[in-house]
C-alpha cells in the first residue's frame, strides 16, 4: 500500500489544491492532506479552520484523510509511513521553489521521494493569496473556492471587519 502526503498550508483550500488531491488520491492507495500549522506566514484562517475547510473539500474522496502538523515536511512523512511526498505545480516560479525543495528533502530523507503534479490550465491562476486578495475587496471568488470557503471567507471577513481590523496582512512565499 503507497501512502503519499500532500503538505502545503491552504489558507484558504482553493479549486487548484481540490484538483492536485482529487487526482493524487487516485495514483495512490491513501493520501494524507497535511495542513501546516506553522506557517512564516500571516494566516487569515487558524489551524483548526483550514482543517474543517479541507475536510469539507476532499470529504467525497474516500481514500483521503486531513491532518495538522508541524516541523519537517520529511519527519511527518516518516511518522504516517507514507513514501511519497505530493505537490502542485502552476506556474514556472513554482518550478524552482518546488525542485530546490525536493533536493532539500532528499537531501534530509533519501528514502522519500517527491512527486509534483501540475494543475488543471484552468487553475493555474490561482493561489491562496490571489483569493484572499480578490476575497478581501469585494470580488468575485466563485470560480476559485467551493461554496462553503466562499461562506468562510465572507464571514470571516465580515468578523474582521466587525473588529476595527481594517486590513489583513497578505503575505506569502508560495502556496
Amino acid at each position: 500500500m503507497t501512502t503519499a502526503v500532500y503538505p502545503g498550508t491552504f489558507d484558504p483550500v482553493h479549486y487548484g489544491h481540490m484538483d492536485i488531491a482529487t487526482r493524487a488520491a487516485t495514483i495512490f492507495d491513501h493520501l494524507i492532506i497535511a495542513v501546516y500549522a506553522r506557517p512564516l506566514k500571516n494566516l487569515l484562517f487558524s489551524t483548526e479552520e483550514r482543517l474543517a475547510l479541507m475536510r469539507e473539500a476532499v470529504s467525497d474522496l474516500p481514500n483521503v484523510t486531513v491532518e495538522s502538523y508541524d516541523g519537517l515536511t520529511v519527519e511527518y512523512v516518516r511518522q504516517k509511513g507514507a513514501q511519497v511526498i505530493v505537490r502542485g505545480l502552476r506556474v514556472t516560479f513554482d518550478f524552482e521553489l518546488e525542485y530546490q525543495m525536493a533536493l532539500t528533502n532528499k537531501k534530509l530523507a533519501p528514502d522519500i521521494e517527491t512527486i509534483c503534479l501540475f494543475t488543471r490550465l484552468e487553475h493555474a491562476f490561482l493561489s491562496s493569496s490571489i483569493v484572499k486578495e480578490v476575497a478581501l475587496v469585494g470580488g468575485c471568488v466563485e470560480a476559485m473556492v467551493a461554496p462553503h470557503v466562499q461562506a468562510a471567507l465572507k464571514a470571516k471577513l465580515a468578523k474582521l471587519g466587525r473588529a476595527g481590523n481594517d486590513r489583513v496582512n497578505i503575505v506569502s512565499l508560495r502556496d
